[in-house]
């Protein structure tokens, strides 16, 4: 049915057609004998055709009416029944057009009735019994179908207002999804590096080292391998950890608990095997109503930090690890003492003007979108005695806020 009512609606002259011929019809039945009135014909006929093109064009039609509807007035002394066109018409015009181009034609109708009343009263045929008829069945009628096509015109308004306000609200809803996986993409992208980039880096650490003691230290490359093997099993674990993170609700994953700065010394221990000495101060009192993003962000500072110091600070190089607590903050620095001083700023340069290009390095910009999350604030350069050093300060006020609003 919904078919057939939109097929119609493409082709409306399969619907004014017949109105037309109806009217028509209706106009001609009182009329037994045509030939003694071919004018009147030819008006009823003239008054039934603009139905047919009445949706396409309500303006030309109406006035086409309007004016055949005047010629009448003039060359004849009585209505007729297919005066109910000019309703029908009216009625479209007001449905179709504003009300600025609606109202003129009310006041037309009004006004033609008048003036079509006066001509038939001075005729004075002996028809003044249709004087009351013609007002009854022009003015009043007018009126009634002017105030209903209105209404419908304001309804199918209404209608369409909010069928557009719901195509605005679907397509910002389709923005905000494409948003939110954009930002779960990175948020991926971001917990893939940091596994990824750190149990790689002491994988080739304690792969060289294995490499240069295999004759010397039988012992010392069966622990090598050993940590290797450790490493690689860490590094699946946090990947299957995840990975399961996106599997759906069914598959049921174990995940592990969520990393953070209880976790240090097991990452520092990891560094630490794999020849880079680092030490540990902690300064102030631990919140307990940290949040656990904040803690998982203080976790890939470090994390990441020690991986650059790993990757660029060359043979010999030495970290130190600070977390200083006070009131309404905490900072973590992480400082080295290596070569890769000279090659760090670099890429923390490259990263900042085209933080989206994996080539040019994700690390900083992953601590510093972590970071910020958190109102917190990352700076990264050189010491000025040498080495390179990597500060984060998160206010904890902030942290308290994100979790209530979580």
């Amino acid at each position: 049915m919904h078919g057939l009512y939109a097929w119609l609606r493409r082709h409306p002259k399969l619907v004014d057609g017949p109105l037309a011929l109806l009217v028509l019809g209706f106009g001609l039945s009182p009329y037994p004998s045509w030939v003694r009135h071919p004018a009147l014909v030819f008006i009823i006929v003239a008054l039934a055709v603009p139905i047919v093109f009445r949706r396409q064009y309500p303006t030309a039609a109406f006035a086409a009416a309007v004016a055949v509807g005047a010629v009448q007035v003039t060359v004849s002394r009585w209505p007729t029944p297919a005066d109910v066109s000019i309703l029908i018409l009216l009625y479209t015009l007001t449905v179709c057009r504003p009300r600025r181009t609606s109202a003129p034609g009310l006041v037309i109708c009004v006004l033609g009735a008048a003036v079509a009343t006066l001509r038939w009263k001075l005729a004075g045929d002996g028809t003044a019994w249709q004087v009351p008829l013609v007002m009854g069945l022009v003015s009043t009628p007018a009126l009634l179908t002017w105030l209903v096509a209105d209404s419908v015109r304001w309804r199918r308004g209404y209608y369409a207002a909010l069928e557009e306000k719901t195509r605005r609200l679907e397509r910002e809803r389709d923005a905000l999804a494409q948003v939110a996986a954009a930002a779960e993409r990175a948020r991926i992208a971001r917990e893939l590096h940091d596994i990824v980039a750190h149990h790689v880096s002491v994988m080739v650490v304690q792969a060289d080292g294995a490499a240069f003691a295999l004759d010397s230290s039988p012992d010392k490359t069966r622990e090598a391998l050993g940590a290797i093997s450790g490493t690689g099993r860490q590094a699946l674990a946090e990947m299957r950890r995840l990975l399961g993170m996106l599997r759906s609700p069914s598959a049921g994953p174990e995940l592990a608990p969520v990393p953070g700065t209880g976790q240090l010394g097991g990452l520092l221990d990891q560094t630490r095997a794999a020849g880079i000495p680092v030490s540990f101060s902690q300064e102030g009192v631990l919140p307990a109503d940290r949040t656990d993003g904040a803690d998982l962000a203080v976790y890939r500072v470090v994390q990441e930090s020690l991986t650059n110091v790993r990757r660029h600070g060359g043979p010999g190089a030495t970290a130190a690890v600070t977390i200083r607590y006070t009131a309404d903050r905490m900072t973590v620095t992480v400082a080295d003492d290596g070569r890769g001083a000279a090659a760090q700023p670099a890429e923390a340069h490259a990263a900042e003007v085209h933080p989206a290009r994996p080539s040019q390095g994700l690390g900083l910009p992953g601590m510093r979108e972590r970071v910020e999350l958190y109102g917190g604030t990352v700076t990264a350069g050189p010491r000025p005695g040498g080495g390179y050093q990597v500060t984060a300060t998160l206010p904890l006020m902030a942290a308290q806020l994100t979790r209530g609003a979580a």
